[in-house]
């Protein structure tokens, strides 16, 4: 795992971003309800799609999660990205979210509002609340105890949806933004892969220029 220094010094660069996204967590759903309804219904395929895009379309460049975990880089990501890829979707969906918001909040040097940290933040809010109340609702066997911890466990349930699936819009509208006009990015550097053993060596990320133009075509309006 990364060291408390680098953690810190991390968090410390990220303080200092001052970049704005395109829209805030609010309005995501208004900026592009189709991709949004797409997020909702097929949240894993849309994960994928914008971790490669993302990524320029350049796989050669993916570790899993993004090199924050220490299974990042021996995961087999040089031979097979895409399945790399798919497996980390399918079985660390939250954590795949995640990584590719920090990319953009890297590349772009982008902050989030206090609009969306207070969103953020129910949102986990209401999953521990769930948790409490099944745990609670556990040790007393108490059966109102037990319906209130279903019900913690929806809210935190359609909290959890819809905040992932407007977090996934604003990463679409944030990449429409900058593969329109690239002077919003830089090209992105991607972590080593932590030190756990002897990892692999890293591709060097910090040599790839994007493309002139992107085709990204096809998205959802």
């Amino acid at each position: 795992m990364a060291s408390k220094q680098q953690k810190y010094a991390k968090l410390e660069a990220h303080s200092g971003y001052t970049g704005l996204w395109k829209t805030d967590l609010s309005n995501a759903c208004i900026a592009s309800p189709g991709f949004c309804c797409t997020s909702i219904f097929c949240s894993w395929c849309v994960s994928y799609h914008l971790r490669k895009r993302a990524l320029h379309n350049d796989m050669t460049r993916y570790l899993c999660c993004n090199g924050d975990w220490p299974c990042s880089g021996r995961c087999g990501e040089q031979s097979c990205p895409e399945f790399c890829l798919c497996t980390e979707v399918f079985f660390c969906f939250p954590q795949s979210v995640a990584s590719t918001r920090w990319m953009l909040q890297d590349e772009m040097r982008l902050q989030n509002t206090e609009c969306d940290n207070c969103i953020i933040g129910t949102m986990f809010a209401a999953q521990y609340l769930a948790c409490l109340c099944w745990i609670a609702a556990c040790i007393s066997g108490n059966d109102i105890l037990n319906d209130l911890a279903i019900l913690a466990d929806n809210i935190a349930d359609i909290l959890w949806c819809s905040v992932c699936a407007c977090m996934q819009t604003q990463h679409k509208v944030q990449m429409d933004e900058r593969d329109t006009n690239p002077a919003v990015g830089m090209p992105y550097a991607a972590p080593l892969p932590q030190a756990m053993g002897a990892p692999p060596p890293a591709p060097a990320y910090n040599t790839y220029t994007p493309p002139a133009q992107q085709g990204f075509g096809g998205y959802p309006p």
